[in-house]
């Protein structure tokens, strides 16, 4: 079964259903689907797209795609957040957002989506060189 997050970018759609990204391009535009850019990409061009239930019975209602049987999940992954509760680290991270202003939140949001995770943990000096 492929899974459709809440939103995805063109091209994760396209890999997602197997169509070219100028197909998914076309579609937004011709069905109206909802899009936001994604932060701190410069030209305004790179979009999320919202799947939408509207979205998933168009892509289920494609002759070339009924086969996928495709489900509509939440973007985050699925575990349980209890047994992070005890781990001290989680704690702390999750208390220094609780004090972060909304500012600095949507700043922090911009520099992992720019630079990703890796890139992240290695300004920190906390990457793992192994991997």
């Amino acid at each position: 079964m492929k899974t459709l997050h809440s939103k995805m970018t063109t091209q994760e759609l396209a890999h997602c259903v197997g169509m070219a990204k100028q197909t998914i391009n076309r579609w937004i535009r011709e069905q109206k689907w909802i899009t936001e850019p994604i932060p701190g990409v410069k030209g305004g061009r790179a979009r999320l797209i919202h799947i939408t239930p509207e979205v998933r019975d168009f892509l289920n209602s494609t002759p070339k795609l009924r086969h996928l049987s495709l489900s509509l999940k939440a973007a985050e992954p699925e575990h349980s957040y209890n047994t992070q509760d005890n781990d001290p680290v989680w704690r702390q991270i999750q208390d220094v957002l609780v004090m972060m202003t909304a500012e600095e939140k949507q700043r922090l949001h911009l520099l992992l989506v720019r630079e990703g995770l890796s890139s992240f943990l290695e300004s920190l000096n906390i990457a793992d060189k192994s991997a």
